[in-house]
């Protein structure tokens, strides 16, 4: 087994161990009910801990920052995953094992930790992605990032999100996967905002990326 079948494999023992009836297809949304963070909180330290922290501070810069995350943004990624509109061999298992209850209780959870800030490293990448971030580049038809993430990374919660002190190495990672069509170009077309940033990155070469990446890490 490789590390990545082990590391959902482990995740999803525990999850079972933790969510009575999990798997069994019984799981439901609990319409307009209060988020329960209690049971949010034990999955994220027993389950999610392992690749993005406890507290959504990943240790890994392979994977995610989650703390301060828009809820509703990573409730619906957590969706997007369950469904097979975004792919990933360890998220895809573990979501499968989540209600919609679960999945909004996560992402509330989730955005109320406090997230630890990160730097930008390169200067000259940071020069450059400024540029881009806030201004876009004409020439190519690249729009600043700023108008949907907006000017200090936050992003716009229900929609886009918060990349300011993300990991430049996941940032960078994600923009390839959706110039490489790997997201945001689901069968069904259901992730229309995924669609947006894969237009968009098929106008960035692999600079603008890295440059783009590493200015977001340093955003506040």
């Amino acid at each position: 087994m490789d590390r990545t079948s082990f590391i959902a494999a482990l995740a999803l023992a525990a999850l079972a161990c933790l969510v009575p009836g999990l798997g069994t297809g019984n799981a439901s949304a609990q319409g307009a009910a209060k988020p329960d963070l209690a049971k949010a909180k034990q999955t994220a330290e027993t389950v999610c801990a392992a690749c993005h922290g406890a507290d959504g501070n990943s240790a890994v810069a392979a994977n995610p920052n989650l703390a301060g995350q828009g809820a509703e943004y990573i409730s619906r990624q957590l969706a997007h995953f369950k469904a097979g509109i975004r792919v990933n061999p360890i998220m895809q298992p573990i979501a499968q094992q989540l209600s919609d209850a679960d999945m909004v209780a996560l992402g509330v959870y989730f955005s109320q930790q406090k997230a630890k800030t990160l730097a930008a490293k390169d200067p000259q990448l940071v020069a450059a992605g400024q540029r881009l971030f806030r201004g876009g580049d004409t020439g190519s038809g690249v729009p600043a990032c700023a108008a949907c993430h907006s000017p200090t990374g936050a992003g716009i919660p229900k929609n886009f999100p918060k990349v300011s002190g993300q990991y430049a190495d996941y940032t960078y990672g994600q923009l390839k996967a959706f110039k490489a069509g790997e997201r945001g170009n689901d069968a069904g077309g259901k992730d229309a905002d995924g669609r947006i940033m894969a237009a968009i990155a098929q106008k960035l070469d692999d600079t603008q990326m890295k440059a783009l990446a590493d200015y977001a890490a340093g955003l506040r």
